[in-house]
């Protein structure tokens, strides 16, 4: 039956997702692109990306923009409003202060709030993915594929948060023995991820998995050295791209047969809860 809601329903909701959208969130792409080049100036692990990989966050954000326009309309609505709910404004509360935190060197506290913020993306993505299969192109777009990427991404920040909070600086301390195992180790976690992603359902979920291979990708770009964790990253970013080629098979075998979108298997929902 088709909804016949007002934009007027759940304004209060709206308008506080447009408020934090662009304070809080619009503080984030300040902060990662502002002039304090913070991605030269912070400490330097073994796991750090290239620079380019936090680009990812444009793209997240540009996305969500279009959520918020697609909340005053009734696809939107029923998604955005009836089954996000307050989770989106929290989740922009939660990802401002941890990167403000991050971006001012407090790694332990900003590593306290990646968790909080992997979980307010957790809840959220599974309410969208287990409760609201996309009806059209839009709830696709502005709903699905956002939170996907943010997922995905945001399991990449746990790690990358927990070297900056609790491992070695690599601009003056080479890697030992137990940097490399631990290296390896997350390594290993991004790319079971990236897998974990691609059979979480019949389609799996393509942009979640994207952001994984990105991240590895990223990394093997910066780790030059030691030889271990350079060609570690490699081999894990090429199996990361296995799976988003095996992702991006059910993509298309949905497309052509016509399915409804992902449908997320809650035993095997990819998730990071604290």
């Amino acid at each position: 039956m088709p909804s016949h809601s007002s934009w007027t329903d759940g304004l209060l909701l709206k308008i506080v997702n447009v408020i934090v959208y662009f304070l809080f969130l619009g503080s984030n792409v300040y902060t990662v692109a502002g002039p304090s080049d913070i991605y030269y100036t912070g400490k330097d692990t073994y796991v750090t990306p290239a620079p380019w990989a936090f680009l990812i966050w444009s793209l997240i954000h540009l996305l969500l923009l279009g959520t918020i326009i697609y909340q005053f309309f009734d696809g939107g609505k029923q998604v955005v409003i009836d089954g996000i709910s307050w989770r989106l404004p929290l989740l922009a509360v939660l990802n401002a202060i941890y990167v403000n935190l991050w971006a001012r060197h407090y790694y332990i506290v900003a590593f306290i709030f990646a968790l909080f913020v992997s979980s307010a993306v957790t809840h959220i993505y599974y309410v969208v993915k287990k409760y609201h299969e996309p009806q059209s192109a839009a709830d696709e777009i502005f709903v699905h594929l956002p939170f996907s990427l943010y997922h995905g991404w945001t399991t990449v920040l746990v790690i990358l948060t927990a070297f900056e909070a609790f491992g070695v600086n690599a601009a003056v301390e080479p890697a030992g023995v137990w940097t490399k195992v631990f290296a390896f180790l997350a390594f290993f976690f991004l790319e079971a991820t990236a897998a974990t992603y691609a059979f979480s359902s019949a389609e799996g979920d393509l942009p979640a998995s994207i952001a994984i291979a990105w991240s590895l990708w990223a990394i093997f770009a910066r780790q030059r050295h030691p030889a271990f964790i350079h060609w570690s990253a490699l081999a894990f970013a090429i199996l990361s791209l296995v799976w988003v080629v095996k992702a991006a098979i059910g993509v298309g075998q949905k497309l052509r047969h016509g399915r409804g979108g992902i449908s997320l298997d809650e035993e095997r929902a990819p998730l990071i809860n604290p």
